[in-house]
């Protein structure tokens, strides 16, 4: 079994002119359409069982239409093989941020996906604050970017292992997961100051490019039970991101934890 905890679908209607303007924007050529149909195919070619999507709103005026059709990829792959699970989407300028935890909570959502970046906004403000304490309160994941993104390489990163460390150390919760390894391209600064706490690091988008030994040195301190196998499809290669965690030749039980343990409990499936 495999799960890719960390990947990205848009509705049909819009999903060319999205894909290509990220495309574009953040020097990043797609894998694949951005479409569900689309992300099911290379989920069959790289031996995907379970793909989590995660939408994300760039302002509050959006929170019910992406939620919407996030609520209609879960009504629409609930039962199929593969499965896609989606998560919900908030904004740190939502009103009324506790109401909307506990409206996707009781949606069925099991986490929500948040972008500093792409929200315009620090990652230990308030906003994110009451985002994780209403998490903390309804049990629900948490998935944050972290480290610099690639369509913003020319402002200061929103969301640091410094900054990070400031949110933990507000609300410390089980359930957050550090997108990109911790954050993405500032593996040292994971290692010293997130590795080894009671969060979640994910892979998405750096297999390809994070150094094998950077990647067993925070793999040792933080411990295989809190990392989590992800692409950031349609950004990278699925099937090669597989190839990649494979090649590392790590314990059986280790690899096993990351493709899909770790996830199939965190998710409860």
């Amino acid at each position: 079994m495999i799960i890719d905890f960390h990947t990205h679908v848009f509705p049909d209607k819009i999903a060319s002119r999205t894909v290509s303007y990220l495309a574009e924007r953040g020097s990043l050529p797609p894998y694949s359409d951005g479409t569900a149909t689309g992300l099911k195919e290379k989920m069959k070619e790289a031996g995907i069982d379970v793909s989590v999507s995660l939408p994300v709103l760039t302002s509050p005026e959006q929170f019910d239409s992406v939620n919407r059709y996030a609520r209609s990829l879960n009504e629409a792959f609930s039962d199929t093989s593969p499965r896609i699970i989606s998560f919900g989407g908030i904004h740190p300028r939502c009103e009324d941020i506790e109401g909307k935890m506990k409206f996707l909570f009781e949606c069925g959502f099991l986490g929500v996906k948040i972008h500093p970046d792409y929200q315009d906004t620090f990652i230990d403000d308030e906003g994110y604050i009451r985002i994780l304490e209403s998490a903390k309160k309804y049990g629900l994941i948490v998935v944050t970017h972290s480290g610099p993104d690639a369509a913003y390489m020319d402002r200061e990163p929103k969301c640091t292992p410094e900054r990070v460390l400031a949110l933990y150390g507000r609300v410390p919760y089980g359930k957050l997961v550090l997108s990109h390894y911790g954050a993405n391209k500032m593996w040292e600064e994971v290692y010293d100051a997130l590795a080894g706490l009671d969060l979640y690091f994910d892979t998405s988008l750096i297999l390809p490019e994070i150094d094998r030994g950077v990647f067993k040195k925070i793999l040792k301190k933080h411990g295989d039970d809190k990392i989590l196998f992800a692409t950031d499809s349609p950004w990278n290669d699925v099937k090669g991101d597989v190839k990649i965690l494979k090649s590392y030749a790590l314990e059986k039980e280790t690899e096993e934890k990351i493709l899909f343990k770790n996830a199939k409990k965190l998710l409860k499936i």
